[in-house]
């Protein structure tokens, strides 16, 4: 009796550890996501920011667009995500949008074409992707 209960102990574990290679090789995909995400972002900024008006936020947002079309349909292929996906990018996302907000408001109001204000912009609001990625890659 204990012969196949080792057996089923043992064919469990060899289970266990292809699904848990399988959930690590597919959830490889959310660290492209988030640069993606991190460098359109910069871009969309950039563009908003040192472009003339309408043509920056006209180029910008169409880009924008593009990009979140694009990963929006990358996301839904993709058949694995890690334990705590929605609560690390939900996060992602609303660091991205305070960020966003902090760096746009003042900026188009009091630094329009400013270099020195929107290239630290564009990085800053960029970072949300760009370290999750990094955190993403790691684990």
């Amino acid at each position: 009796m204990s012969e196949y209960a080792s057996k089923d102990a043992a064919a469990a574990l060899d289970r266990m550890q292809r699904l848990s290679s399988t959930v690590r090789d597919g959830a490889r995909w959310y660290v492209w996501y988030q640069l993606v995400y991190g460098c359109a972002s910069a871009v969309l900024v950039l563009s908003i920011g040192l472009l003339e008006r309408p043509y920056g936020v006209a180029i910008g947002s169409g880009l924008w667009c593009a990009a979140i079309a694009g990963l929006s349909v990358y996301a839904a292929r993709q058949r694995v995500a890690r334990r705590g996906f929605g609560r690390r990018h939900g996060f992602m996302i609303a660091l991205w949008g305070l960020l966003y907000g902090a760096v746009l408001a003042p900026g188009t109001m009091w630094f329009p074409g400013n270099l020195a204000w929107w290239v630290p912009g564009a990085l800053v609001v960029a970072l949300p992707g760009l370290i999750g990625a990094y955190l993403e890659a790691r684990r």
